[in-house]
């Protein structure tokens, strides 16, 4: 995924948390390099199927451990991997936290990125798939999907190829897509459903914010204005 928000001075600075994650997933890429920490060391905290190694709390290396459903959303494969994931982070994340505040955007992400794995884990149970899974993919389709709905009518510019687009447009597109490759397996090696599962999370998560369905509060009234719209 790459895409540019046009606007770029709707975040003149990067705020405290989108540069956090940034620098926590850059030091982490460095350490996993084979000339320091190396790939191996890292194994307890990639995401692990339940159907492969199963759940060993006494044995946390190549099965599914709790804390994998934070963890693994902070390692990357490789450098093109890491490259576009904090590229969206950084064009995606810096408007979303500097509407919501630290605490919320935070809390969002998060919720994205574990919600993701929740989803791939359930996915690869029911078909039998094995293997790791790592990346910040989940958060990012998480961190997209909420900048279509506060900022639906933001025009992003894709970079391959360069086709300029509503924020509302680009999301529907790419959810499609991924919802596409997940089902006809025409993209292996690449957790669709991660993706999928992080978008489904962060929408609920911004319903729940707006007491909107299925999470209707008695009385009416809602969640603050800044969660349904941006002026």
């Amino acid at each position: 995924m790459a895409a540019v928000p046009k606007d770029a001075a709707m975040f003149p600075r990067l705020p405290t948390v989108t540069k956090a994650l940034l620098i926590a997933n850059v030091v982490l890429f460095v350490l996993q390099q084979p000339f320091l920490l190396g790939m191996q060391t890292f194994e307890p905290f990639m995401l692990w199927p339940l159907n492969g190694g199963g759940f060993d709390p006494f044995s946390p290396g190549q099965n599914f451990q709790p804390w994998q459903l934070l963890t693994y959303g902070f390692l990357h494969g490789g450098f093109t991997h890491l490259l576009f994931n904090m590229l969206a982070l950084y064009m995606f994340g810096a408007p979303l936290e500097l509407t919501w505040g630290e605490k919320r955007f935070a809390t969002y992400y998060l919720v994205c990125v574990a919600g993701a794995g929740l989803c791939q884990l359930l996915v690869a149970a029911l078909i039998g798939e094995g293997g790791k899974v790592l990346g910040a993919s989940g958060g990012v389709f998480g961190l997209l999907l909420a900048f279509g709905m506060l900022f639906p009518n933001q025009r992003v510019m894709l970079l391959f190829p360069p086709i300029p687009m509503k924020a509302r447009t680009f999301v529907i597109v790419f959810g499609a897509i991924e919802l596409m490759l997940g089902f006809t397996g025409w993209q292996p090696g690449v957790a669709h459903f991660a993706h999928l599962g992080g978008m489904l999370f962060g929408w609920l998560l911004i319903r729940y914010w707006r007491g909107q369905p299925p999470f209707n509060r008695r009385g009416g009234g809602g969640r603050p204005n800044h969660l349904r719209r941006v002026k």
